[in-house]
């Protein structure tokens, strides 16, 4: 790696932040909760043709910014106290480039100095130029052939750091960018930090590459990086994570289900109870089988993300499940805890009043959708929990 560990302090939102970033590093959180925040300092730290800091970046109740970062041992920083003092020792920093959002359909590259001359000629090469801007009005295709000529080029040691990369492309094209990025970081020693909302771009069998951003109103930006996952665990996700389950990553709580019908039933169980999953930003995840949960759970632990678990006690009230159905049952309840557990007895099916054998995914969405719809206690639990949980994360908040 190049960046070894950044630290930011007093700069807008990120008032006490410590990054350690790996080859890849994706930021993954809400609008204003600080992703852009962070770019932002370690491209003015970099870069001697980024902005320095002005009054306006000052964390409310700071009086001075310090951003440092350890790269090979050596230690850079920038301290400043806007408007009077700047103290800068950038020696031996890696050359880097910076893909603001907001250059995405124009420039595409942020202004650059000498030490990255040739990486951003590569960039300027490969795109053809009218007048100084990028010929051409689909600036998501433009960022895909910047970091493709980035590639064909070996370019090394550099720092890559993008905003929201999946703007503009469909997503094919998302997850062909995603591919270039991470060769990009395999060649040449490089290192590509990004912030995203998009689940293509998140590599969730590598999960110590994530790092989950909010926004707290007394701690300002705050960063959770997670362990690396075991081998077992690596595999396991990437054959149960699609880019629909990986949205688990970018909700403020989460529902973890065992199937496709409970995942179609729940929106209509939260909208007869005046409730909007997506305005709560809550994910409903199926989680293909009650052997799954387990996995899913201990990802949530990991990354700090709320979460309650409906699952089926597969037995009726007064009788035992089988043992597999019972070691099952304890063990969810022993990682997830009282609290985020919700058990149907004797399964959603006879919760829910469902008695079709085949269909029930159709089933469900007929018993639930209809305006007269009364939904069972045990749901209704489920899901104000969930909505409880989702309402006390920390929440994004303008100007972080």
């Amino acid at each position: 790696m190049l960046l070894d560990h950044v630290s930011i302090h007093g700069f807008r939102g990120a008032r006490d932040v410590d990054l350690r970033p790996g080859s890849m590093c994706a930021l993954v959180g809400e609008s204003s909760s600080g992703k852009s925040t962070v770019l932002a300092a370690i491209w003015a730290l970099l870069e001697a043709a980024a902005p320095m800091p002005t009054l306006d970046d000052v964390s409310e109740g700071y009086v001075r910014i310090h951003i440092e970062a350890e790269v090979d041992e050596r230690t850079m920083f920038l301290d400043a106290r806007p408007p009077a003092t700047l103290n800068l020792n950038r020696e031996g920093a890696p050359p880097a480039l910076f893909f603001p959002a907001a250059l995405r359909s124009t420039t595409v590259l942020a202004q650059a100095g000498q030490a990255a001359a040739r990486a951003v000629g590569v960039v300027n090469s490969a795109l053809p130029r009218r007048g100084g801007r990028w010929d051409d009005p689909d600036g998501g295709l433009a960022l895909v052939r910047a970091v493709d000529a980035l590639v064909s080029s070996r370019v090394r040691g550099l720092v890559v750091l993008i905003e929201e990369p999946e703007l503009y492309l469909s997503p094919p094209a998302q997850r062909h960018l995603h591919g270039l990025l991470r060769r990009l970081a395999a060649r040449g020693r490089n290192q590509v930090l990004f912030s995203t909302h998009a689940p293509v771009f998140l590599g969730v069998d590598r999960l110590d590459e994530l790092v989950l951003v909010r926004h707290d109103d007394r701690a300002g930006t705050v960063l959770v990086q997670p362990e690396a996952l075991t081998r077992e665990q690596s595999f396991r996700v990437l054959a149960e994570f699609d880019a629909e389950r990986a949205e688990l990553f970018l909700s403020r709580a989460v529902l973890l289900v065992e199937g496709r019908t409970e995942k179609l039933a729940f929106p209509f169980v939260f909208q007869r109870l005046g409730y909007d999953a997506d305005r709560e930003a809550i994910a409903v995840i199926d989680c293909s089988g009650k052997g799954n949960i387990l996995l899913f759970a201990e990802i949530c632990n990991a990354c700090g993300i709320p979460y309650v678990v409906v699952h089926d006690r597969d037995a009726p009230k007064g009788q035992q499940p089988i043992d597999a159905e019972r070691a099952a049952n304890e063990a969810i309840l022993r990682l997830a805890g009282r609290r985020r557990t919700v058990t149907l007895v004797p399964d959603f099916e006879g919760v829910a009043g469902l008695h079709a054998r085949r269909g029930k995914p159709a089933a469900a969405w007929r018993r639930f959708s209809g305006p007269s719809a009364q939904v069972p206690d045990p749901l209704r639990q489920a899901v104000e929990r969930v909505v409880a949980a989702a309402r006390r994360a920390p929440r994004s908040s303008v100007g972080a």
